[in-house]
Formats: structure tokens, sequence, C-alpha cells
């Protein structure tokens, strides 16, 4: 057999062996993105924009990364790392989509979900992996392992009720809980205060009661009409009309009497803390304790608090035996993305003043 690190970039040992998906799983609906859904609860929280931008950030730096692997040598007294050519599957492993689109929704599973599963498509002559493709979590039920906490990898894999040979799913497990569990609370918090947000914004007139004073009663039913009629006026600024009997009193409630402000400020740093994500880079309000000072720093800080976990649990999924031989190691290139920022011109690293503490939250839930 020829050694593991003799082969040139991007050329396996022997011919692919076509494994397709659906055939080796038995499922049909792998492949099948029509089937391909996302839940209720992802649907409302990627609504908070908070949460959105950063899940942005977080899936938009890791889909960037290159893809590379290396071996580690005895040198002298010590091992090194010594970097090993490409494989084929490095620069697209799904045939029918980008590297940044497969890691990003990878990425996009392990955050929402914790966990995140590709299935293996094709295999090289050696029995290791040639091609995947991502299936989506929310599609996916593992019966022997309820969640939403993960232990390990699962024996009982089904996508869409269906299900997959365990030997053909990589199944990525986050060290982070996913932020649709760990965060639930928070993020049925944040959307009452949007709901309620988005009621006063609605609302063009404001709330009140038609109260009869004198005279004979009125019926229920002329009470309704009245109210009904005057309500209309009043909603398209027409001019509306009472008698001598009935008066209007109004029972606005002001937004800022409710606090709605100041929670909605408090639920966006909220959520910032929940995605790990330093709030200046998703426009959170500081209140001046956090500022960074340049492009570079503040890739850092997306990379150490909010990416890296996600990195290291996908470097160390790819790099288990099931997927590359042993003695190898899979990296996404993070120094490619931090360079990155080194080669912005002076002028464009220039970063605002420390953040002041502000009330306008406008951009920050």
């Amino acid at each position: 057999m020829a050694s593991l690190f003799s082969l040139k970039r991007g050329t396996p040992i022997d011919s692919k062996a076509q494994v397709g998906a659906a055939g080796a799983a038995g499922d049909p609906y792998v492949g099948n993105f029509m089937t391909y859904t996302t839940d209720f609860n992802r649907s409302a929280a990627i609504q908070i924009p908070t949460i959105s931008r950063s899940r942005d950030l977080i899936c938009g730096m890791i889909g960037c990364l290159p893809i590379h692997q290396y071996s580690k040598q005895w040198m002298d007294d010590d091992y090194e790392d010594i970097d090993l050519p490409d494989d084929t599957w490095f620069h697209q492993p799904d045939p029918n989509v980008t590297r940044n689109f497969i890691l990003s929704w990878t990425t996009d599973d392990l955050f929402f979900y914790g966990r995140a599963f590709w299935i293996v498509t094709s295999r090289f002559g050696n029995g290791f992996p040639a091609t995947f493709t991502w299936i989506p979590a929310s599609n996916v039920q593992t019966r022997d392992q309820a969640g939403p906490l993960w232990f390990g990898p699962s024996k009982e894999v089904y996508f869409n009720g269906t299900q997959l040979n365990p030997n053909d799913v990589i199944q990525f497990l986050s060290p982070i809980q996913g932020v649709l569990s760990m965060g639930a609370r928070a993020i049925r918090t944040n959307i009452n205060l949007d709901t309620s947000a988005e009621r006063f914004a609605r609302n063009q007139t404001p709330a009140g009661v038609l109260k009869q004073t004198e005279g004979e009663p009125l019926s229920a039913e002329e009470l309704s009409e009245l109210a009904a009629g005057f309500a209309a006026a009043r909603n398209n600024n027409a001019i509306a009309a009472l008698n001598q009997y009935v008066d209007w009193k109004e029972s606005y409630m002001d937004p800022s009497k409710l606090q709605l402000t100041e929670a909605r400020t408090y639920q966006a740093l909220e959520m910032s803390r929940l995605a790990n994500i330093p709030p200046y880079l998703v426009g959170a309000p500081t209140g001046g304790g956090m500022t960074y000072q340049n492009a570079l720093q503040a890739r850092q800080d997306l990379y150490l608090f909010g990416a890296k976990p996600y990195i290291d649990c996908i470097e160390a999924t790819l790099s288990m035996n099931n997927v590359t031989p042993r003695g190898r190691y899979i990296y996404l290139d993070v120094e490619y993305y931090l360079e990155e920022a080194n080669n912005v011109p002076e002028s464009g690293n220039a970063a605002p003043s420390p953040a002041q503490p502000t009330n306008d939250i406008k951009d920050n839930t």
C-alpha cells in the first residue's frame, strides 16, 4: 500500500468508487433539495437582527476559509507540523455547490442546533471519502438521542424519516449547545418585545374609550357600531362625530413609560452574549466598555470569541479516521482570513472612536 504521505496533491490512491448518497444510505430524499426545510424555531430566531448578524458573521467567516492538511513529524527534539498536499475534495467537498456554501451551512447548523451532518457521496479506492453533501440538521432525527444535548455520534440516524447508513454519515458535534435550546427563553423574550414594538408602530392612532355620560342608555349593538365608525374615521384621518352624551377618553400608553426602549436595548446585548459575539461587531450598545482599534483586531475578536469553537469542531471531525487517513490532520486556514485584514490600506483600518452608550436601538435588536 502506498505511503499516506507519498501522494501528490489531489491524487486519489485509486480511482473513485462511486457510492451514491441516496443509494448507499437508502434515502431518496438526500440530494432532493425540495425536501430540505427549516423549522419554526430557527425561522423565528433568525428574524432577530442581532441573531441574524451574529450568524452571518460567524458563518461568513468560516465559509471563506480554505481547507488544508498537515502531519506531525519528529524533528530533532520535538514534533513539527508539516503541510501536506491538498486532497481533491478540499476545494469543493460537494461537487454541486461551492466550498463556501457547505462550510457556511454546516456552521449554521452547529450555531443553531449544536450539530451538523454530511453524507459521503463517493469514496476513493482506499475507502476514504472523496465527496460529500450537506443535509440540514432540522430534517435529521436520531432515535438513540433525543437532544438538545448531544453526547456522541448517533448510531440511528434518520433523514426525513428514512434511516441512513451511519458509516456514510459524518456527524459534527459542537462543543457549544445550539442557541435555539440554550437561549430559548431569551429568544422568546426578544420576540415578545419585538411584537410589542410592532404593535405600537402599527397603531397610527392611540387607543381609547367611548363613554356615555347622559341620555337613554345605548344598546350593546349601538355602542359597537358607534365605536367601529369612530375608529374607522380616526384611522382614515376623517371627521368623526359624537353626540353630546358620548365622550372620548384616550388611553394611550407611552412606550417610554413601559421601558420598551431600554428592554430592547438590553435584549440586543443579551443576544450578542448568547451568540458569543462582541457587542460592537453586531452594533449592540456596549456602554463604552469594549471597542476595537482596527480591522485586524475586529477579525481576531470574531475568531476568538465567536468562530473558534465551530472551527475546532469542523477540523477535529474531518480529521477523524473515518474521513482522513491516520496521521493526517485537517485545518481551516485562519491565518489566510487574518492576513486579509493586514492587506487593507491604512485608511481602511481606521476604526470608529470608542463606542459611547446609546439608547438608539433601531438597528441593534
